[in-house]
This record gives structure tokens, C-alpha cells and sequence, in this order.
């Protein structure tokens, strides 16, 4: 069984932004030369997360509301006591997720139709990572 990891760093310009990293993760399986296997693509922070769906701007639009709507940015959170003011970057973490496995069949990703891999940063405007391991043979 082969191993291959990869780093992507972003710093966003945003507090939230939606970045779509599949040519990314596509480029990282082919240096991996694994043909079959899978490849996990997981946020190394706890205010971001990793999810696959339409790469649609109407969508992602409709993503980020949905998610202000269900944990919105308020000044009462309890984690705000810590100094933090990113309460609703934590929440939005965990409903979204951190990490997605994809499978690599034949040297490629192996989607249904429309899935792409997506960053999605909810405390930007620092440097943040996202490891890619590729794993198979």
C-alpha cells in the first residue's frame, strides 16, 4: 500500500469563504500515483471545514445562509469568554464537518455527478491548513 501527503495552506481575504480545491486534490492523487484507494481531505483547523457538493454559486450562496441562519455570529457566546469572538465559526464547523474520503478508482477521483471538494473557512484571515492523504495501490 503507497502513502501520499500533501499540504494546501489558504489565507482567506474573507471572515467566510467557500474555496473549491478539487483540481487541487485531483493534482495531489496523480503525484501520488495510486490508482486505486481513496484519499481524505481534512481541515486542520476547528473553525473550517471540508465538504463535496455542486460547485454552483447559488448553492454556495444558499450554504452560507443556511449556516448563519443555524449558528449565527453573536456577541453572547459562552466560548467568547476566552477572549475568542468566533463562537459561530466553531458551530458552523461541526455541522458542516471536517473531512471527506473520496475514492480513487483508475487514478482518479470517482464522483457521482456534480460532486466537487470544497474548503469552506468560517475565522479567516489567517493561514489555515488542509492535509491530503492519499492512500491505495
Amino acid at each position: 500500500m503507497k502513502f501520499h501527503t500533501e499540504y494546501l495552506t489558504f489565507q482567506t481575504k474573507k471572515h467566510r469563504e467557500y474555496i473549491h480545491i478539487t483540481p487541487q486534490v485531483e493534482a495531489a492523487v496523480k503525484r501520488s500515483g495510486v490508482k486505486e484507494g481513496m484519499v481524505l481531505v481534512s481541515a486542520m483547523h476547528i473553525t473550517a471545514a471540508v465538504y463535496v457538493n455542486d460547485h454552483e454559486s447559488g448553492l454556495i450562496e444558499d450554504i452560507d445562509l443556511w449556516l448563519e441562519g443555524l449558528a449565527p455570529f453573536r456577541a453572547d457566546y459562552k466560548h467568547h469568554r476566552t477572549g475568542e469572538n468566533n463562537g459561530d465559526s466553531h458551530l458552523k464547523s461541526l455541522i458542516m464537518h471536517h473531512e471527506v474520503i473520496v475514492p480513487v478508482t483508475a487514478g482518479k477521483l470517482d464522483f457521482g455527478p456534480w460532486q466537487q471538494i470544497f474548503y469552506a473557512e468560517f475565522d479567516g484571515q489567517r493561514p489555515k491548513r488542509v492535509i491530503l492523504k492519499v492512500m491505495g495501490e
